[in-house]
């Protein structure tokens, strides 16, 4: 695939970004990482307000569900609720293993529900696979 992704990584763990960013890097696949640490941010970011008058609308979004500002499954509800943004896919990317939590993520369309590993070398492996699918695999919409 030649086309550049864009990334909108809604996360406010700071060493998970970092993690995120490393692994990334040394991707073979063209694309840039956004990153927003609220989901207030996140939906001014994906709506091009303020200071994201700018931004770059993404072709895959990973989303924690437990934000600061505005819940994860808030920011899923609006973005798969929106004409405009319903189609970018959404991974879910969060700590929580709680049934209920997966369950709504998929209630509200999430395209995937995966959970942080607490390893490093398995949070990498993780980063891996998805890159691997939605960067490789996937044809994701422009």
């Amino acid at each position: 695939m030649d086309q550049v992704v864009n990334i909108l990584l809604i996360e406010d763990n700071l060493g998970d970004i970092r993690l995120i960013q490393e692994v990334l890097k040394s991707s073979d696949h063209k694309h840039n990482l956004h990153i927003v640490t609220d989901g207030e941010q996140a939906i001014h970011y994906l709506k091009k307000e303020g200071k994201f008058e700018d931004a770059v609308m993404p072709n895959l979004i990973f989303l924690d569900l437990n934000l600061p500002k505005k819940d994860g499954r808030e920011v899923l509800a609006e973005i798969k609720s929106s004409e405009k943004l319903k189609t970018i896919p959404v991974i879910i990317f969060s700590s929580s293993e709680a049934e209920k939590d997966i369950q709504k993520s998929y209630d509200l369309y999430a395209n995937c529900y995966v959970v942080k590993p607490f390893d490093f070398n398995e949070f990498s492996k993780v980063i891996q696979a998805i890159q691997s699918f939605w960067l490789s695999v996937v044809k994701l919409p422009e």
